[in-house]
């Protein structure tokens, strides 16, 4: 490797580590809900601002969903590989945890609980 070879490597290489950094401070605000979801119906939406635990139960299958200091998680479930419950926490409008075994999604969402965003491509 020549030595502008590593000169350019190490360019490209700070220049993703800046935009890594962007991301994550200015990654997305704070969501004020999250909406649970089973089988594409919405069960129930929640505060993100209260701490609660709850269980949800649907043909044997059970999940912990936990909002505590201001963050979601999912801490037990009965699905045979616990991904879900091995994601991290989350806060931001728009993330999400999914546990695909028990079709239950845990999404944020913003400032109503009736939030329909709608993407569209012009």
């Amino acid at each position: 490797m020549k030595k502008s070879d590593l000169i350019v490597i190490g360019a490209v290489g700070v220049i993703v580590g800046i935009l890594l950094v962007c991301l994550y401070v200015f990654g997305g605000e704070s969501g004020k809900y999250v909406q649970v979801e089973s089988n594409g119906n919405i069960i129930e939406t929640l505060k993100l601002d209260e701490d609660i635990q709850k269980e949800y139960t649907f043909n044997d299958e059970t999940n912990t969903l936990k909002i505590e200091n201001g963050k979601a998680t999912v801490t037990n479930a009965n699905c045979p590989d616990g991904i879900c419950v091995k994601h991290k926490a989350i806060y931001r409008k728009g993330e999400s945890i999914i546990c695909l075994p028990h079709k239950l999604v845990i999404t944020i969402i913003g400032d109503s609980p009736t939030d329909d965003e709608i993407d569209a491509v012009a």
